[in-house]
């Protein structure tokens, strides 16, 4: 594709099919607000039933009305780790914000409904999955290595699983996505798919 050809089809109008999915896409990014985005949970023969840690993009919500957050905080107290608070969480404040805004761009994009907005939509989703997938990660970490040196139980600075399951003392964890991060991949099949059809009428109408 030349240059001016790129340029045509960035400016190129999308159909009503196309301004729909990206409704669709704007409903769902705000549905996923009242979702959990993932689960961690801790099984160990004191706790054959598990402990469960849902987190969602504006806090923490512990399993069995609350009390699996609490006990997981008192294990933590032995092996020196800080307690989880939503307040270490600076993605809390951010995250429903920047899921909003991503609303409104893909509304944004139905409304003026040119491959371009739906093409910004696109990467501004991509980027904010991708970091905060990293900044995750990287809170999990300096929980597992930020312990203190004063606690009665000494364990070796370890890093809580990201996705699948670790073997952390005697505790088999688990982490996984759950509703909210699926519900964000729908939103990006439907991007993909607003995007084809553009193709495709692109396609056919260069064919004709």
């Amino acid at each position: 594709m030349t240059t001016v050809h790129a340029t045509r089809f960035l400016h190129q109008p999308i159909g009503a099919p196309s301004r729909l999915l990206l409704v669709a896409a704007a409903v769902l990014t705000l549905v996923v607000y009242f979702l959990p985005l993932w689960n961690l949970t801790m099984f160990a023969p004191q706790y054959p039933k598990g402990l469960s840690l849902d987190i969602y993009d504006h806090g923490l919500a512990g399993g069995n009305r609350g009390q699996d957050i609490k006990e997981i905080n008192l294990l933590n107290h032995y092996i020196g780790m800080r307690d989880l608070a939503a307040d270490d969480f600076t993605e809390f404040e951010w995250m429903p914000f920047a899921l909003g805004a991503i609303g409104l761009l893909f509304l944004r994009a139905s409304v003026f409904g040119t491959v371009k907005e739906v093409i910004d939509a696109v990467v501004v989703l991509g980027y904010v999955g991708v970091f905060s997938l990293w900044s995750f990660g990287y809170r999990l970490y300096r929980y597992g290595h930020d312990l203190a040196p004063t606690a009665p139980v000494k364990v070796d600075p370890f890093t809580p699983p990201v996705f699948g399951y670790q073997k952390i003392a005697n505790f088999e964890v688990y982490s996984y996505p759950r509703f909210g991060t699926y519900v964000l991949i729908a939103v990006g099949v439907l991007l993909a798919l607003a995007l084809w059809m553009a193709w495709r009428d692109r396609s056919r109408r260069a064919a004709g």
